[in-house]
Order: structure tokens, then sequence, then C-alpha cells
């Protein structure tokens, strides 16, 4: 589907220049997005080659948006994305795939992105659809929109995965205790959310606390009551 057809990229804000890293192995691709977003009136104050120098730009400058490529060699597009979203919030990835499948688009919104564009999308749509991740817009195709709504319909009814609205942990931390609910180790969520074990341990230590309890099974039983809408059982909320 090309960007024009786009159905959640709405007007965005003209009023302060937007600042965008590129990041794409291609020296090509690089090439083309810096021309098409300057001639928009975008500022590239950086490119990088690959996910690991991508994480480090974006953490030293801090830009509103991050254009991703997905594949690169070393750290790819998704795991930097996940690290970039982990360490610098306020910052926008966009990432865009050689490959529309809705399963990566998926994949890569859950890794925090906040957009997923196929590189067949007209490129004079683009500078539009950053302004639009920069204020806080999913730019995602319609049929990728329709999965969204597809997955929320069969959703589990004892609301596996849900996260409440008021809830005293972060994304990261629902992320981690959503890993424990599925049964997975300490080392098994390090390699999911590409990070290290003691991060991990961390973020752990963090649920338990913010939960009022003392261990794992604990925590995953007050998630239940949480997406259950028990609220004023967990202490750290209000009623």
């Amino acid at each position: 589907m090309a960007l024009q057809d786009h159905g959640n990229v709405g007007p965005g804000s003209d009023e302060a220049p937007l600042r965008v890293i590129v990041a794409d192995d291609d020296p090509l691709a690089r090439r083309m997005l810096r021309d098409v977003l300057h001639t928009a009136g975008i500022t590239v104050i950086a490119d990088a080659e690959g996910g690991r120098e991508a994480v480090e730009l974006a953490l030293y400058y801090r830009p509103d948006v991050v254009v991703m490529d997905l594949i690169m060699p070393g750290v790819d597009g998704l795991a930097a994305t996940r690290q970039i979203v982990e360490r610098a919030p306020d910052v926008r990835v966009v990432v865009m795939s050689s490959s529309d499948d809705d399963e990566v688009g998926l994949e890569t919104l859950r890794a925090g992105a906040s957009g997923f564009l196929c590189k067949t999308v007209g490129l004079d749509s683009l500078p539009r659809a950053l302004r639009c991740a920069r204020n806080g817009e999913a730019v995602i195709t319609r049929r990728l929109t329709m999965r969204l709504i597809e997955d929320l319909r069969v959703l589990r009814q004892d609301n596996a995965g849900m996260r409440p609205i008021r809830s005293p942990l972060t994304s990261r931390e629902w992320e981690v205790l959503d890993l424990l609910c599925q049964d997975h180790s300490t080392d098994e969520i390090a390699d999911h959310l590409v990070v290290s074990v003691e991060t991990v341990r961390s973020h752990i230590k963090s649920v338990l606390r913010k939960l009022g309890v003392r261990s794992r099974r604990d925590a995953i039983e007050a998630a239940g009551r949480l997406r259950s809408g028990m609220l004023d059982e967990v202490p750290g909320l209000e009623p």
C-alpha cells in the first residue's frame, strides 16, 4: 500500500524543525533518504550504517525520529529499536523494511517502534509520516491497523498480555512481567529484550517492589489482579 493511501498519517506541525537520524546499511538508500528529507526542510543530523551506530547516535543527539532499516549486519533494526526506546523513550523510531508482512510489522511495534513502512511507499510521503511520528501518531498502513484490531478481538479471555491504563509499572517493566507470566527465565527474557541479565534482574526487583510482593509467582498473580481491574489491592495506586 502506498503511503498516500495511509489512513493513520494526519497533518503534522511544521512549526519546529524536525531532526532525524537515518540508519541503513545501503549508502545509496541513506543518500536518497537524506536528499528527500532535506528537500522537505527536515534536518538529517546524522546517518548510521548499522544498528549499533544508530543507537549510539540516537543517545548522543536525541533526534525527534530515527528512520531505521530493519535488516542490517550486526545489531539489526529490531534490536536497535528496543535499545533506543528503552534508553531514550522520547525518541520516535520508524522502521522501514523491504517486506510488507504484517507479522514483521507487529514485531517492530512490539519492539517499541512508532511506525512500520514498506520501502515501496512513495518517498515524497515520508516527510509527512515522520512529522506525524514526532507528534505522537502511529505511522502504519490501514491493513496493519486492521490486523491490530483483529488481534485485539481475539485476545484471551483471561486478559493475558493486556496492560491496564493505570499501573505503577513502566512499559519496560510490563514487558518483563508479561514474559514472566509466560514462564520465561531471566536469561530468556534478556535474550528476548536484547538486554543484559543484570538489567532484567533490576527490572524484576523494581516490579516486585512496586507491586508490593516478594516473589515472581506473587508478581504474576498481582498482574492478573491488575488486568482484572482489582486496582485497590495493589500498593502504589490511588482508588
